[in-house]
């Protein structure tokens, strides 16, 4: 490798740096997707994974373009305020779980907010007077260690399993992380571990009732929804989970919130927001849970909708829910703890099935990490609800979302950064948005 250069040395070429040539940076803040970001000293912005605020770092360019540099940390050369000691031994040794496990807990809410209003700026294209007026609420999950419910792990060809490394199909297969709650991979993950499936892939997941479950999967081919669960190794594979005051059941490979917190936190706020909205007294007596997996939101919507009546807003009709999933594993089980509530599942596209659904008072939109998209968005706006709970777990995909709601007539009223993944750059963002005139 080439010796960094000086500050005279930059000056003095026309061009800057070079792919593979080696920089001396002081990294300034944090950016999506848990990077840090420096500036060259020709002002181009460095892209810096595994750096933090305050780290003066050694890089090697790796990607060198007019307004940017994608660069590889080789060394820390002076550790910032902010780094710590490793919290997770499976990170440690370069699995991709905690891309933050050097990160000083107490920061993290801080810089996560922060790459939340930079993506508001950016993609939502919220102006300065519209950012100097949004309070944005963090919300942390308690526990911040030991609060992964479920994982999916790798095999390699001897059989072992283990977490991934990042960018990398090599596995770490001798230490657990520390997100997982305890027990979890126990006798799954290290030396003396059991083996499985060269090549499948193991999903683990202790439920609500203590059970531990675990699948041995091959994950579906492009253009199929449903992966193949080759064997159940361990518990029935029919997960129970409990969440506000009700029970849901699902096959192990469905999606349920990961933290073991999440759950109750989120449906506590939708029905707390929805309540408080002031719908108007023509508010029709139906929502839409959009994505709804195995109807998570359901209990929440209802009681919403029966808290607004109780309000003194007449409806002709008992609350009505539909929600709404395109994966066939969440439409798997009937919920029997739904029985008491009139709510009809069904199992498609969002964006086909809005224009076939009455008119919704309230709706909940929590999207994959993908988003919803213009398409959904303004689907769901054209309907008129009088208000809108949307969940994003991507915050560059949550302002394009939130772009598209205020193009549509929405605004946003309420705004929440909730770490629901503690020692990564993951994070939660949940918004109240209601029409703007």
């Amino acid at each position: 490798m080439t010796s960094p250069r000086t500050h005279s040395e930059f000056h003095e070429s026309e061009s800057g740096p070079s792919k593979g040539e080696e920089l001396l940076l002081g990294v300034e803040r944090m950016a999506h997707g848990g990077v840090g970001i420096a500036h060259a000293e020709d002002g181009r912005v460095v892209f810096v994974p595994g750096a933090f605020p305050g780290d003066k770092v050694r890089v090697v360019a790796r990607k060198v373009k007019k307004s940017f540099i994608d660069s590889q940390l080789v060394d820390i050369v002076e550790a910032g305020p902010l780094r710590v000691a490793s919290s997770c031994p499976a990170a440690a040794r370069g699995a991709g779980c905690c891309d933050f496990h050097e990160l000083d807990p107490s920061k993290e809410s801080d810089i996560k907010v922060e790459v939340l209003i930079d993506q508001l700026r950016r993609v939502a294209k919220l102006d300065d007077s519209e950012l100097a007026v949004l309070d944005v609420v963090a919300q942390e999950l308690s526990p911040q260690r030991g609060w992964r419910t479920r994982v999916r792990l790798g095999v390699d060809k001897h059989g072992r399993a283990g977490l991934r490394k990042k960018s990398s199909t090599e596995l770490v297969t001798d230490v657990a992380c520390t997100q997982l709650v305890l027990g979890l991979v126990e006798g799954i993950v290290g030396a003396d571990a059991r083996r499985f499936t060269p090549g499948a892939e193991v999903i683990a997941v202790i439920d609500s009732a203590g059970n531990r479950h675990v699948v041995e999967s091959r994950r579906a081919p492009r253009g199929r929804r449903a992966e193949t669960v080759l064997d159940v190794v361990e518990g029935s594979g029919d997960v129970v989970q409990a969440a506000y005051g009700h029970e849901f059941h699902f096959p192990a490979t469905a999606f349920w919130q990961a933290h073991t917190s999440a759950p109750d936190s989120y449906t506590q706020l939708v029905r707390d927001w929805l309540t408080d909205s002031s719908a108007d007294p023509a508010m029709p007596a139906v929502a839409w849970d959009l994505y709804g997996g195995v109807g998570l939101f359901v209990p929440a919507l209802h009681d919403a909708l029966a808290d607004t009546a109780s309000l003194g807003r007449p409806q002709a009709q008992a609350p009505k829910i539909y929600s709404v999933d395109y994966s066939p594993a969440a439409a798997a089980h009937t919920q029997e703890s739904l029985a008491a509530y009139d709510v009809s599942f069904r199992n498609a596209k969002v964006e086909a099935c809005a224009a076939q659904l009455p008119a919704p008072g309230y709706v909940v939109l929590d999207p994959p990490r993908t988003g919803a998209g213009d398409e959904v968005v303004l689907a769901v706006a054209q309907a008129g609800p009088r208000s809108v709970v949307h969940v994003g777990c991507d915050p560059a995909t949550f302002a394009r979302d939130l772009k598209a709601w205020k193009e549509a007539g929405y605004a946003l009223k309420r705004l929440t950064m909730v770490n629901a993944f503690p020692g990564t750059h993951h994070f939660e963002t949940m918004a109240l948005l209601q029409p703007a005139s």
